[in-house]
C-alpha cells in the first residue's frame, strides 16, 4: 500500500524538484552533501552544501534531505519532489525497510516530520548519472572541509539562482538561527522544542529575502 506522505501520481505541475546526495570518504570519514532544487519550471532556485565532519554515508544522505525540507518549508514550498541515488533511505522514507540504526532512527523521524508538513511530497531513487550536480557540490563541501578542519562541520552554504555571491556568503542557517514557519499568525518551529530561555526574533519574509 502506498504511503499516504507519497503522491507519485500527481502531474508536475507546480512541484518543486531537488535532487539531493551525500558521501563519506572512509565510511565514517569526512562527509557531506550537496543539493540543487528547482523551481516548478525547471529554473534552479538554490543550491545547498555542508561539511558535516566525521559521518557515515547514510547520515549525509539524510542531512542533505533534511536540508532539502528545511528549504522548501522556509520558503513557503508546497509541493516537493526529491530525487535521490540513496536507495536506503528512499525505500526506508517509503516504510519498506525497517530503520533499525539508532544513528539513523532520529534523523528518518525528522525527515517524516518535515515531509508530512508539507501538501504533497514524492521521494524517487534515480541512478548516480541523474544526480551528478548534487554529487559535486557534496565533494566540494567535502574538499572545503577537509582542507579547513577535517573533523568540525562547516556552516551550510546557499546560492540562489543567479546570484553572483559565492557560496560562503549566503550560509544557513545563521549561528542562532532556528528555522521555522508562520501560519495563520502563529510562529511554528521545524524543531520539537526550543531550549530554555532561548530569544526568538521573527524575521518578515520580505526582510528576510533582501
Amino acid at each position: 500500500m502506498q504511503d499516504s506522505l507519497f503522491d507519485p501520481q500527481s502531474g508536475p505541475s507546480a512541484w518543486h524538484t531537488a535532487h539531493c546526495d551525500g558521501g563519506s570518504r572512509g565510511n565514517p570519514g569526512p562527509a557531506g552533501f550537496g543539493a540543487v532544487i528547482q523551481d516548478p519550471q525547471g529554473q534552479v532556485v538554490a543550491r545547498l552544501s555542508q561539511f558535516l565532519g566525521r559521518q557515515t554515508n547514510n547520515v549525509a544522505e539524510y542531512s542533505g534531505l533534511l536540508a532539502v525540507l528545511d528549504w522548501a518549508l522556509l520558503n513557503g514550498i508546497r509541493r516537493l519532489r526529491v530525487l535521490s541515488d540513496s536507495e536506503l533511505m528512499v525505500r526506508q522514507m517509503e516504510g519498506r525497510y525497517k530503520v533499525s540504526s539508532p544513528t539513523l532512527r532520529p534523523l528518518w523521524e525528522k525527515a517524516r516530520r518535515r515531509a508530512a508538513q508539507l501538501e504533497q511530497f514524492d521521494l524517487r531513487h534515480t541512478l548516480r548519472e541523474g544526480n551528478q550536480e548534487a554529487d559535486l557540490l557534496a565533494n566540494e563541501a567535502m574538499d572545503e572541509g577537509m582542507a579547513k578542519n577535517p573533523s568540525k562541520p562547516a556552516s551550510q552554504s546557499t546560492t540562489p539562482s543567479g546570484s553572483s555571491a559565492s557560496r560562503e556568503s549566503g550560509r544557513l542557517p545563521r549561528p542562532g538561527f532556528i528555522p521555522g514557519v508562520v501560519k495563520d499568525g502563529v510562529v511554528r518551529f521545524l524543531e520539537e522544542s526550543l531550549p530554555e530561555g532561548t530569544y526568538v526574533q521573527v524575521i518578515p519574509e520580505r526582510e528576510n529575502r533582501s
